[in-house]
């Protein structure tokens, strides 16, 4: 059998790669270093529970991937997974995981485990979330993202002038208010633990430079992506459903038409902000490519 990988889509600008496939394989076939890792894994929360949708009262369970294992089943999961990101993170590159505390804090002993450096504990406290139906506990209205770098003594990159500028000229706290995903961000279908465009764009803004990599492991529908490619990164997304790699193709071609890009921009409010001239890192010098 070939090791040849070949990828599910690759844009017509080669800014924007799709590989099918469990990342713990896929990570261990090729050599390749990227600039920054967003990571979303299983948070391991489907348990036949119940929410809010639309005003509708919905099954929480997202699929198998997702379901509850035991502690130990998730810790070796987590260390698995991170310890190849680790090995495909350049020196200075950082990475960053979302989760809820049904996973994160094993995510931040694993990260503990191999050496990374954890930077930030970022809070994003959704402006719209979901009501508590059963009234039995405060309502969850938050979820975390872990930023950490690979090296405890080389220096990261952040863009402090910009978060700052997007803050009214005060320093960007640690908690962040941004709404979960909205109608606009779901015309051509919906990932159950799709992230918001604003999230990632934040993120790429602040720890990346344009013409950076990015890579992200469990890339489900590529908001990572999308938001990658709206200011200037290039992407590689793998997830092992193909019904979301599909998805994840779709939206990609979808803005290839300037007028959806623009579309899509005006929707994020950190763009609204930006000052090309003045608050964009200078690009990062990656004139390569990835090996397939």
């Amino acid at each position: 059998m070939s090791n040849r990988i070949v990828p599910y889509y690759k844009s017509p600008e080669r800014d924007f790669t799709l590989l099918e496939g469990d990342c713990r394989d896929l990570l261990q076939r090729f050599d390749f270093k990227f600039d920054l890792i967003f990571a979303d894994p299983p948070y391991f929360l489907s348990n036949g529970g119940i929410s809010c949708q639309a005003g509708k009262v919905v099954c929480v369970d997202k699929g198998d991937w997702d379901k509850a294992a035991s502690k130990d089943e998730v810790d070796a999961f987590n260390l698995s997974w991170l310890t190849l990101c680790r090995e495909k993170l350049k020196e200075n590159g950082t990475i960053w995981i979302s989760g809820t505390y049904h996973n994160i804090f094993s995510v931040a002993n694993s990260l503990n485990e191999l050496g990374f450096k954890i930077l930030n504990v970022i809070t994003w406290v959704k402006t719209n979330p979901p009501p508590n139906i059963s009234c039995r506990y405060f309502t969850y209205s938050t979820e975390f993202v872990i930023w950490a770098r690979k090296s405890e003594r080389t220096p990261h990159f952040y863009n402090y002038t910009l978060m700052k500028a997007l803050n009214e000229g005060k320093q960007m706290t640690d908690v962040w208010r941004l709404p979960a995903i909205g109608r606009w961000e779901k015309t051509l279908g919906k990932h159950p633990t799709q992230k918001p465009l604003s999230l990632l764009v934040r993120i790429l803004l602040a720890a990346s430079r344009p013409n950076a990599w990015i890579l992200d492991p469990f890339c489900g529908s590529s908001t990572t992506g999308i938001a990658a490619n709206l200011i200037g990164r290039k992407y590689l997304g793998i997830d092992t459903n193909s019904e979301f790699v599909e998805l994840s193709k779709q939206r990609r071609m979808d803005i290839q038409l300037p007028q959806r890009r623009d579309e899509l921009r005006r929707h994020i409010p950190d763009l609204q902000l930006l000052d090309h001239d003045n608050l964009v890192a200078e690009p990062q010098d990656n004139n390569y490519d990835l090996p397939f």
